[in-house]
């Protein structure tokens, strides 16, 4: 199978990293959405990273999705089995997915559009603040597991989260921010596999920093 999508994208990291977590071999070919646009449309006209080539020619697309379809694939799954902790595990993967969306909101708005629109940027900043403050209070109460094999999808998404914000906005979000939060992606980040799959920090950003409560 492909997975087709840049690694500074955290959907795109999110689902190589489960992949590689799931046993499950791929080859990625790091196609942007942007600069390669005619390219990645002949693969998904949709063009919607990350992309999912399967075995059989089946494109997917959406990370919730493919993940999906590789656990049923693996025979196994990246979330908690017992209810109350993947109750918990949805919602800190929520809140994970969330701050992404929100990053790269504010990135989209510095960088694609002529003039940033204020109320509209401080109502996004607003959202990324409640959201890294609600996971950051979660990873306090209920820390997931930072070991490869028993890492789950909100660990997974917390780690990358935290990663993508530190190279997308032009000023880091401050480790006393978010302290459980910013160590629990220290350790997450060493293991082999985000090792293996590191964000592309090599992106040049102009967008501002989060501003903290």
């Amino acid at each position: 199978m492909r997975l087709i999508g840049m690694l500074d994208s955290p959907y795109v990291r999110r689902v190589a990293i489960a992949l590689r977590l799931l046993d499950i071999p791929f080859e990625h070919d790091p196609l942007s959405v942007f600069s390669t646009f005619d390219q990645f449309s002949r693969v998904n006209p949709v063009v919607k990273a990350p992309t999912l080539v399967c075995d059989d020619g089946t494109v997917l697309m959406d990370s919730g999705l493919i993940i999906d379809y590789a656990e049923a694939l693996a025979g196994r799954s990246l979330w908690p089995a017992d209810l109350a902790s993947r109750t918990r595990a949805l919602r800190a993967t929520g809140l994970a997915l969330a701050a992404c969306e929100k990053v790269m909101q504010i990135y989209y708005e510095h960088n694609l559009r002529p003039a940033a629109h204020a109320p509209w940027l401080e109502r996004v900043h607003q959202q990324l603040r409640a959201a890294l403050a609600g996971l950051d209070a979660e990873i306090a109460r209920h820390p997931p597991s930072a070991d490869e094999k028993s890492l789950t999808q909100d660990g997974l998404c917390a780690a990358i989260a935290w990663r993508f914000m530190q190279i997308k906005l032009a000023t880091p979000v401050a480790d006393a921010a978010c302290p459980a939060l910013s160590a629990f992606a220290a350790r997450v980040e060493a293991l082999p596999s985000f090792l293996a799959t590191p964000a592309d920090d090599r992106v040049t950003v102009s967008t501002p920093g989060y501003r903290a409560p």
